[in-house]
This record gives C-alpha cells, sequence and structure tokens, in this order.
C-alpha cells in the first residue's frame, strides 16, 4: 500500500513538472520577455532541472519495482518509465549540448544561415523527444490507474 502511495507521489511529480516546463512555462516565458537570449537562458535552466529531476524520478520507479499487475502491464509499465528516461536522455543530453554548441559559436549577431537551420531541425526533434516522453506520461498515469 505505501509503496503504490509512493510510486504515485513520483509519477505526478514527474508527469507533472514535465507538462508544467514544457508547456506552460517555457512558452510563457518566449511570449513574455522581449529578450529572447534570456527567455532560451532561462528555459535552458528549467529544462537542466527537469531532465534531471525526469532520471531521478524513473530511478526511483524502477527501484521501487512495478505495481503488484499481471506480468504483459507490467512490462508495459516499465518500458514506459525506460522509454522516458530514454527520451530525457536523447533530448537533454544528446541534442542540447548540440544545440549549446551552434549558440555558442553564432555570437552576438545571434544564429544566421545554416547554423540557424541545423539549430531549428535539432530544436524540432527533441521537442519531438519532449513531446513523445509526455505522451508516455500520460500512457504510465493510466496504467497506473489500471493497478489500481
Amino acid at each position: 500500500m505505501l509503496r503504490s502511495r509512493v510510486r504515485l507521489l513520483i509519477v505526478t511529480l514527474w508527469v507533472g513538472s514535465l507538462w508544467t516546463v514544457g508547456y506552460l512555462v517555457a512558452p510563457v516565458l518566449f511570449s513574455s520577455l522581449a529578450d529572447r537570449a534570456l527567455a532560451g537562458t532561462i528555459a535552458g535552466s528549467l529544462f537542466r532541472v527537469e531532465a534531471w529531476l525526469s532520471l531521478g524520478c524513473g530511478a526511483g520507479l524502477l527501484l521501487l519495482g512495478s505495481p503488484e499487475i499481471e506480468a504483459r502491464p507490467k512490462k508495459i509499465w516499465l518500458g514506459i518509465i525506460v522509454g522516458m528516461m530514454a527520451c530525457t536522455a536523447i533530448g537533454y543530453f544528446g541534442l542540447q549540448p548540440m544545440m549549446a554548441e551552434l549558440r555558442a559559436g553564432a555570437g552576438a549577431g545571434g544564429l544566421q544561415g545554416a547554423a540557424r537551420m541545423q539549430f531549428g531541425i535539432l530544436h524540432g526533434v527533441a521537442a519531438g523527444f519532449y513531446l513523445l516522453q509526455s505522451l508516455l506520461g500520460a500512457w504510465l498515469i493510466l496504467q497506473g490507474r489500471r493497478s489500481q
């Protein structure tokens, strides 16, 4: 009983923070601040915290073990967690450093030409992984509901 409640709290923290940072806070930063570089810096800091929180929550859930459910849903539940952690690893620890390198090389004039296009592609791919992680989070919540 205690394990299932702790699992629920971790899933709530993980998925809630993921959705809040990605779909509420970051868009509000870019629409509210005139300085897009500042908005990007703040959003980047928030996404860094979110990435580490994601890995911590995923690890916590894996350590707690799967809910007391049938074997097939248990494998699905574990697969969702590993999939969400993989999205974090690819998006934040794989793609984000490449985007940061492009920004750092741009200098005061900002991204231009091919670098701007490459940044846009990397940003789009990273956003796709974030969306996938968000959808997996919804599935994780639904899987948790089935185990109660």
